[in-house]
């Protein structure tokens, strides 16, 4: 099969396809979307080696339950071995022993085939093209949110980021409080938010702050310095950035308005797949462009390219 693999740098391989493992599923990807960690993969981002990707819809071609074959499925990214002290406290995304797809030791999605434990594929349904789908994760990921902070119809929420998290983020989140703004530096990204009825600004505007909950999905180091500036004291400010570079802290001041920070991974699919599903988050404007796998190279420098969203691989 062909696959694009990182080790220092982008290249395209003809490997063996992979044989799936006890319990494990053997997918053909037909799509895969290029995501900020994984261009962060090539900036020395958590210093993995191997097949790129872990956004995908694709068809189960082997699986030991039989139902599951020849259905289209979207897959969650953590593979986990069940035994462990963070397993048993039902908290598998923590397992101290997880392999993550396309991200640590574990092959991604960015090939024609990949292996994943048939625990972690879910059925997309029938209404939900691949385009559509394949943004299941990452909206998986903002619904994280929803498990981790108690949302009130009131409360004031700054979601900082124009890029396809910030714009997930804040779809999601409108679904709970109307009491929303998300901050950008590009005008046009956020118009896209602004035709859904959702309120934006311009990163640098004067805007008050005193916000209930900020998230920070700018991929920037920086982010975390804004989003301790617009909190409240007793806030909560949600770290969706990853990126290779440090973060940075005022420290003092997060001590005296004992703010609290959390991180936030990964999220449940079931709800990313309903909502896209129902259309209460809308996805197809952000696809910009698509590319064969062949074109995978070219793929990921267009996912860094100013004026692109979302790049798709079609496989």
């Amino acid at each position: 099969m062909k696959a694009l693999l990182f080790d220092t740098k982008l290249h395209l391989e003809d490997i063996p396809i992979p044989v799936p493992a006890t319990g494990e599923a053997l997918v053909r990807v037909s799509t895969a979307g290029i995501c900020n960690t994984d261009i962060e993969i090539c900036r020395g981002y958590m210093n993995y080696s191997g097949i790129l990707g872990h956004e995908f819809v694709g068809v189960v071609e082997e699986a030991s339950n039989s139902y599951m074959v020849g259905k289209r499925v979207v897959g969650e990214i953590n593979c986990v071995c069940e035994q462990c002290r963070y397993c048993k406290m039902e908290m598998p995304n923590h397992c101290q022993n997880r392999s993550v797809l396309g991200i640590l030791n574990r092959p991604g999605v960015f090939a024609e085939y990949v292996t994943l434990p048939e625990k972690n594929l879910h059925i997309v349904p029938d209404a939900l093209n691949d385009e559509m789908a394949v943004f299941t994760e990452p909206l998986a990921a903002a619904f994280r949110i929803t498990e981790q902070v108690s949302l009130a119809s009131d409360d004031r929420i700054f979601v900082l980021g124009d890029g396809k998290l910030g714009q997930l983020i804040s779809q999601t989140l409108w679904l709970y409080s109307k009491n929303i703004i998300c901050l950008g530096k590009h005008q046009w990204k956020l118009d896209m938010l602004s035709s859904l009825g959702i309120d934006t600004a311009i990163q640098n505007s004067e805007l008050a702050g005193n916000a209930d909950i900020v998230v920070d999905a700018t991929g920037s180091s920086n982010g975390l310095h804004q989003a301790l500036s617009l909190v409240r004291p007793e806030g909560t400010v949600l770290l969706k950035t990853t990126c290779v570079n440090p973060l940075n802290i005022d420290s003092k001041s997060t001590v005296i308005n004992e703010v609290r920070i959390l991180g936030s991974r990964c999220g449940p699919f079931r709800p990313a797949l309903e909502a896209l599903a129902l259309g209460t988050v809308e996805t197809r404007p952000l696809v910009t462009e698509s590319y064969p796998l062949v074109d995978a190279i070219h793929a990921m420098s267009r996912a860094e390219a100013p004026g692109v969203m979302k790049v798709l691989l079609h496989i």
